[in-house]
């Protein structure tokens, strides 16, 4: 059974930083894109960052371009989400995704596994 388990998330004010992470056990995750999405309530669950199988390529969302930074660890499998200068507006449920392919996913129809979910809060 495949699990991801997000943790990291909380409160903080507006222009701090928080890094969130996922572990992924059940599947070997190394040859598959991961990343991660968000949803703000009563909004649609949207993409925010993503990663290839080897790190070699990142992709972001606008709106978090030059404040999130993605990796991963293939030897843990986990991958990991820094978030700089943060925003009232990032405050939102992240999802941690594992991926249908090794390159990159921007949807959430080629994502294949999620995780439960944890809770970022920013403060203005």
């Amino acid at each position: 059974q495949v699990q991801a388990v997000e943790s990291g998330g909380g409160l903080v004010q507006a222009g701090e930083s928080l890094r969130l992470s996922c572990a992924v056990s059940g599947l070997t995750c190394g040859s598959r894109a991961m990343g991660w999405f968000r949803q703000a309530p009563g909004k649609e669950r949207e993409f925010v960052a993503c990663i290839s199988w080897d790190g070699g390529i990142t992709s972001y969302a606008d709106s978090v371009k030059g404040r999130f930074t993605i990796s991963r660890d293939n030897v843990k499998t986990m991958v990991l989400l820094q978030m700089n200068n943060l925003k009232p507006e990032d405050a939102a449920i992240y999802y941690c995704a594992v991926g249908r392919n090794h390159i990159h996913f921007a949807s959430t129809a080629h994502v294949d596994y999620w995780g439960q979910g944890t809770q970022l809060t920013v403060s203005s």
